[in-house]
């Protein structure tokens, strides 16, 4: 890592920002590899995202904010893309693969999400780009990694949710497959990316070792599937969807108010189970041998279900759930993302943030999720045209005194 040079032109951050002075390369598309440059971006990296001429294919998805200029943007490549500088470059241009190779060889970390081969073939693969820089770290996100026998399928979001066995227990018991309406496979993947990032580069600071970092989305995935894989070899039952129930603790699971509203009631221990009781005023299920430890209630849920709806639909969900949080039961209304933005505790915590688009509109940003004391999250770079950053990237990263 280097010293981090900032020019009048230069957007960057506080310097005191926790990856302040680590330079990323980004040849990234969609969201998996952008959401983890993103998280670098957050904490002060340098991240130069690389895009083809008239830029990656999500800058072009709805919904698109001024739409009716021809400064139209996605509003997805907007909230992937903050923090980051964009520059276009030709790799299947002799020149711009030049280029490219120039600043391969000033970055720390070069991020890729293309499928296996592809960096390769444009001559940018790891062998290549080690060459050139000994102590790179070099992360490659796929959806099956760089070896085995699926090494070259496609994988998209709801391929991979369906690879790993997510929609096989998602869903209604009796219903069909359900993916989860998050992006679980990409934003979950871009984290454990973003991290082994970090982790590797850490290495090399200490050792000069480079780093060939392989995320692979169905080995990421299966790693966060650790009840379903404790069910299986525990207990040998192969997981199956139950709705929002859980397959070892009850009641957990969501409930109808007495008004028709949802809500979640998590009792996951037999204290929590014992306030349940006292909040419902039913003292005797306590004892009840079908209810009376977390094996039986697991067993009998559907009945305990039974007998609660019958309790909940006395009164609205809001007085259970006040009731419930004054008693320290796990509880919570089912929101849609309109009030859960809208809420109380987003602002206070101070969630949402505000960036530019080229156009001039201002539009809201789900910040950084992680308070670190010392630095402050912020939208110090406005996303950006394609390219718009050339000249600058140029400057400071090729012309300015070599940082090694």
């Amino acid at each position: 890592m280097t010293e981090f040079m900032q020019t009048d032109s230069d957007a960057r951050t506080k310097s005191d920002a926790p990856l302040a002075g680590v330079r990323v390369l980004e040849f990234g598309h969609f969201a998996v590899g952008p959401y983890a440059t993103m998280l670098l971006a957050d904490w002060g990296a340098d991240v130069i995202k690389i895009e083809p001429p008239k830029g990656e294919p999500m800058r072009h998805w709805p919904p698109l904010v001024g739409a009716e200029s021809d400064e139209a943007f996605g509003m997805n490549f907007a909230t992937l893309n903050r923090n980051k500088r964009c520059i276009e470059i030709d790799l299947k241009d002799p020149a711009g693969r030049r280029r490219a190779a120039e600043l391969c060889k000033e970055a720390d970390i070069i991020l890729e999400n293309f499928r296996p081969g592809v960096m390769a073939g444009l001559g940018f693969g790891y062998d290549d780009v080690v060459k050139m820089n000994p102590s790179i770290v070099y992360c490659s996100i796929t959806g099956y990694g760089q070896t085995g026998p699926n090494r070259d399928r496609g994988a998209f979001d709801v391929a991979i949710q369906a690879a790993i066995g997510i929609l096989s227990v998602t869903g209604d018991e009796e219903g069909t497959p359900a993916k989860c309406g998050v992006a679980l496979a990409d934003y979950g993947t871009g984290v454990f990316a973003a991290f082994s990032c970090v982790t590797a580069l850490r290495r090399a600071e200490k050792t000069g070792e480079p780093g060939n970092v392989d995320v692979s989305m169905f080995s990421c995935m299966l790693s966060l599937a650790n009840l379903q894989v404790s069910e299986l070899w525990g207990g040998g039952t192969v997981p199956k969807r139950l709705g929002t129930r859980h397959p070892k603790a009850s009641p957990y699971q969501a409930f109808l108010g007495g008004d028709g509203v949802w809500f979640i009631l998590a009792a996951g221990s037999d204290r929590l189970w014992e306030r349940v009781c006292e909040v419902i005023e039913r003292p005797t299920l306590v004892g009840d041998p079908r209810f009376s430890n977390a094996g039986s209630r697991a067993e009998n849920q559907k009945e305990l279900a039974t007998i609660l709806g019958e309790v909940f639909a006395t009164d609205s969900a809001d007085s259970w759930l006040q009731k419930f949080d004054d008693a320290k039961v796990p509880t919570a209304r089912i929101n849609n993302y309109d009030e859960v933005l809208s809420s109380d505790h987003v602002s206070h915590v101070g969630l949402v943030h505000e960036m530019t688009l080229p156009d001039g509109s201002r539009v809201p940003t789900v910040g950084n999720p992680i308070k670190l004391s010392g630095y402050d999250f912020e939208v110090y770079q406005n996303p950006g045209k394609v390219g718009e950053h050339d000249a600058e990237v140029d400057a400071q990263w090729l012309r300015a005194e070599k940082r090694r």
